[in-house]
């Protein structure tokens, strides 16, 4: 489908950069074509070399007897030939007519994907974040909280806010789908909250950085984001790690140096790691005699809590009282498989945390990589025979 014509490429973005068009068009043929996969026409400066589309516009001049392609996204180029054709048939348009008017310089940035700030006074006060950042750093900037409008930023995949004073992180972080990296280090944070942990990042995060803070715990919902490949933990107040944390499968690097670790919690066995930094915690010598919570019969309680859990029935808030939920969350697992809430015993032991990383960094100075590990037993049974606590 071919057109004669004489065509002149003009760019709404000159004169917003004080140039001017050429102002004289060329005679050349206007193609309308289908793209195929064996095309060698030049393409698009902004299209992809090599990738498929299915329709396309191409102008051929006497210079360029290849053609330069333009893509055309089907619905714009339905309304576009619509109108042509009741132009060509002498009708009122009803559609919105372009208007050749200079573009706004905010425009540009429109197509910026990231976006570095290191400076207090280079942080925008007066206008937007680019919508289409998929990189944004804002780092030595005084910080107090999360801005805003940085939660608007529906395509961010990196968001960096490393060397602020931020407290507290709001719920609706959770809402950016895509985000990949969210670097956190050296701000003042106390908490991860358990609604991050529940929001869609349990999909998208892979990185977390949360080093330099102030954090003592992180609630067992951590657990929950299990797209994790790097977390970083270092130089917090942690007391414990989650007890769940072996359900993350798909962590490789875990670094959680200079905190306040006692123990390790039994699931740690789980892990399959590349790299292991605990260095610098407060470990403590295993027990000899375990901590027995036993109660015979199990309470209504505990045994229902129990068949929940081994059975998998789905629970939530809407179902039984929000204390119960939480406490089934926070149900330990023993090393037979099954589940125990306020009945069971506890034990220490030591783990060569080699057995569960190919990397480890000492975890003192005197050469060691033995750390004490916490295991739970639902039964006298299940305690009896363990070969690990009993050696």
């Amino acid at each position: 489908m071919k057109l004669h014509c004489e065509v002149e490429v003009i760019s709404r973005h000159l004169p917003a950069l004080g140039l001017r068009n050429r102002g004289k068009g060329v005679r050349a043929i206007l193609s309308l074509c289908q793209q195929t996969p064996g095309s060698q026409l030049r393409p698009r400066a902004r299209g992809e070399p090599g990738s498929p589309r299915p329709a396309c516009l191409l102008i051929s001049t006497m210079k360029d007897k290849r053609g330069t392609r333009y893509e055309a996204n089907s619905g714009s180029l339905k309304s576009f030939l619509s109108a042509v054709r009741l132009v060509h048939k002498g009708c009122d348009i009803n559609a919105s007519l372009s208007t050749l008017t200079p573009v706004k310089t905010s425009e540009f940035e429109k197509f910026k994907t990231k976006m570095v700030i290191t400076s207090k006074k280079d942080y925008p006060l007066s206008k937007n974040f680019p919508y289409s950042l998929e990189h944004l750093q804002v780092s030595y900037c005084g910080l107090v909280r999360v801005d805003m409008r940085m939660l608007c930023l529906k395509n961010l995949r990196k968001l960096d806010l490393s060397h602020n004073h931020i407290k507290k992180l709001p719920a609706t972080i959770g809402d950016l789908m895509h985000l990949q990296e969210l670097n956190l280090n050296d701000n003042h944070l106390e908490s991860f909250s358990v609604a991050l942990c529940q929001s869609t990042l349990q999909k998208s995060l892979r990185s977390l950085d949360l080093s330099k803070n102030k954090i003592k715990v992180l609630p067992v919902q951590f657990c929950q984001l299990r797209e994790l490949t790097d977390l970083k933990l270092d130089d917090n107040e942690l007391i414990q790690f989650p007890f769940k944390i072996g359900q993350l499968a798909n962590l490789r690097f875990l670094s959680a140096a200079r905190n306040k670790l006692s123990f390790l919690p039994c699931e740690f066995k789980n892990l399959s790691l590349e790299y292991l930094d605990l260095f610098g915690n407060t470990f403590e010598q295993p027990k000899v005699f375990p901590v027995i919570k036993l109660q015979v019969p199990l309470s209504l309680l505990e045994s229902s809590a129990r068949a929940i859990l081994y059975n998998r029935i789905p629970y939530g808030s809407h179902i039984i009282p929000y204390h119960l939920c939480q406490d089934l969350d926070a149900a330990k697992t023993c090393v037979c498989g099954r589940y125990c809430l306020n009945c069971y015993i506890q034990g220490t032991t030591t783990m060569n945390l080699h057995s569960v990383a190919h990397t480890v960094v000492l975890v003192d100075n005197m050469g060691g990589t033995e750390a004490p590990i916490t295991s739970y037993f639902c039964s006298l049974t299940c305690y009896v025979n363990s070969s690990d606590v009993l050696k």
